[in-house]
């Protein structure tokens, strides 16, 4: 926080960044290298976040805001140094072509399902990509070319942010209840959890493949900001919105080529995949941080229940078809 900043804080408020400092540095400290357990994986984050969110003022929202953008980049490109290209692609090609099928197929039930309900077009537009994509990136990607104001961008992010704090905490328990493969959870999750955030904490949490596998698969869905842009350029006719590509993406990729073709230490490998996932903690953190009851007042029950039937077509229908064609 700046200076100026500081020096307005109320007691509440100073009581509350001192809180928020402290939660971050516990969450940081390597428990398991020293032999202990380590308390804080991403659900307990996420929840200590929203805890935080619902009990004390944000003592610096800008701060949280974009730390959590662009540490959560950082972090999912670190993991990338954990992983071997020909293995990955090998692992994760079973899932891309229903990627393509429920990306399009969502986005169409969704424009259909905003029309029935008599919900605004740019809002079941904006939730319909967050839920077929990868939740608030999609809608900050495809919202300026939607020319889309604040109330339909804080409607539709309030929406994703919600229904992707649940996921974070149900699908393991799910996927263990139906006995299912890290191969197989790997691949749900990318296609039915909204965010790369929950995404990776969910993979994460079921075992070192299903974060491999969902981590691919999530970052080949996000791809399809880019040609989604251009189709809403088309149909919304607007040629002069700039589209923001995912370029972390690529830094991504490039993290795997390094990994398996250019030789690096495993110790050094290990470390930075280990930064990367204390990363994605600290991120989920601020996420669930940046959750206000004014948020969830402004959502409103018609796009609440056009993202909820938009989550339950997605997470059946790539359930029993990830259950049915990957072992």
């Amino acid at each position: 926080m700046k200076q100026a900043e500081a020096s307005t804080l109320s007691p509440r408020q100073s009581l509350a960044k001192w809180i928020y400092i402290f939660l971050i540095i516990l969450i940081l400290i390597p428990f398991d290298k020293l032999g202990l357990p380590s308390p804080f994986t991403p659900a307990v984050a996420l929840f200590l976040g929203l805890v935080f969110a619902l009990t004390l003022p944000m003592p610096c929202p800008k701060f949280n805001k974009k730390t959590s953008k662009y540490l959560l980049q950082a972090s999912v490109v670190g993991l990338g140094f954990g992983m071997n290209v020909q293995e990955s692609l090998k692992s994760g090609s079973e899932g891309m072509m229903f990627t393509i099928v429920s990306v399009i197929g969502v986005m169409c039930l969704g424009v259909l399902f905003g029309y029935w309900m008599h919900i605004n077009r740019k809002t079941s537009y904006l939730i319909s990509s967050g839920t077929a994509i990868c939740g608030g990136s999609a809608i900050a990607a495809v919202g300026p070319v939607l020319k889309a104001d604040g109330n339909e961008m804080a409607v539709s992010l309030g929406v994703i942010f919600i229904l992707n704090a649940i996921a974070l905490f149900i699908f393991p328990p799910l996927g263990k209840m139906f006995d299912m493969t890290q191969a197989q959870f790997g691949t749900w999750a990318a296609i039915a959890i909204h965010d790369t955030s929950s995404v990776v904490g969910a993979g994460e949490a079921y075992g070192p493949e299903a974060v491999q596998i969902a981590t691919l698969i999530k970052l080949t869905r996000a791809l399809w900001i880019i040609p989604l842009a251009l189709v809403t350029m088309v149909i919304f006719r607007d040629k002069t919105s700039k589209i923001s590509i995912p370029w972390f993406i690529f830094l991504f990729i490039l993290a795997m080529i390094i990994n398996t073709y250019c030789g690096l230490p495993v110790e050094l490998s290990q470390a930075i995949v280990y930064i990367a996932k204390k990363g994605l903690v600290v991120t989920l953190f601020f996420i669930g941080a940046s959750l206000s009851l004014a948020t969830i007042k402004q959502v409103g029950v018609k796009p609440l229940l056009l993202a909820i039937l938009l989550w339950i077509v997605i997470g059946v229908s790539s359930f029993f078809v990830v259950m049915a064609t990957i072992d």
